[in-house]
């Protein structure tokens, strides 16, 4: 995922700068949004980098829980011996 945070004004850069802003979600200055690192938003990212601000977030949102599993498995054999 993609922290995008809007920190500079688009006035005075082209309409399709200020359209790609928009297209990431972006409305008002200082506003963030998440996005996923896919090349097409990639691509709009670059397109206007000197508006932007774009920090990598490691997402905990779906943990695999193989560990959690096993101790639980472990945990119950010692018990049944």
């Amino acid at each position: 995922m993609l922290r995008i945070t809007y920190v500079k004004s688009a006035i005075g850069y082209r309409q399709d700068q200020r359209d790609t802003l928009r297209s990431l979600g972006l409305r008002r200055l200082h506003q963030t949004v998440e996005k996923p690192d896919t090349p097409s938003i990639r691509g709009m990212i670059n397109k206007v980098r000197h508006l932007v601000r774009v920090e990598e977030v490691v997402s905990d949102a779906a943990p695999t829980g193989r560990g959690r599993a096993r101790a639980s498995q472990k945990g119950t054999e010692d018990e049944a011996a």
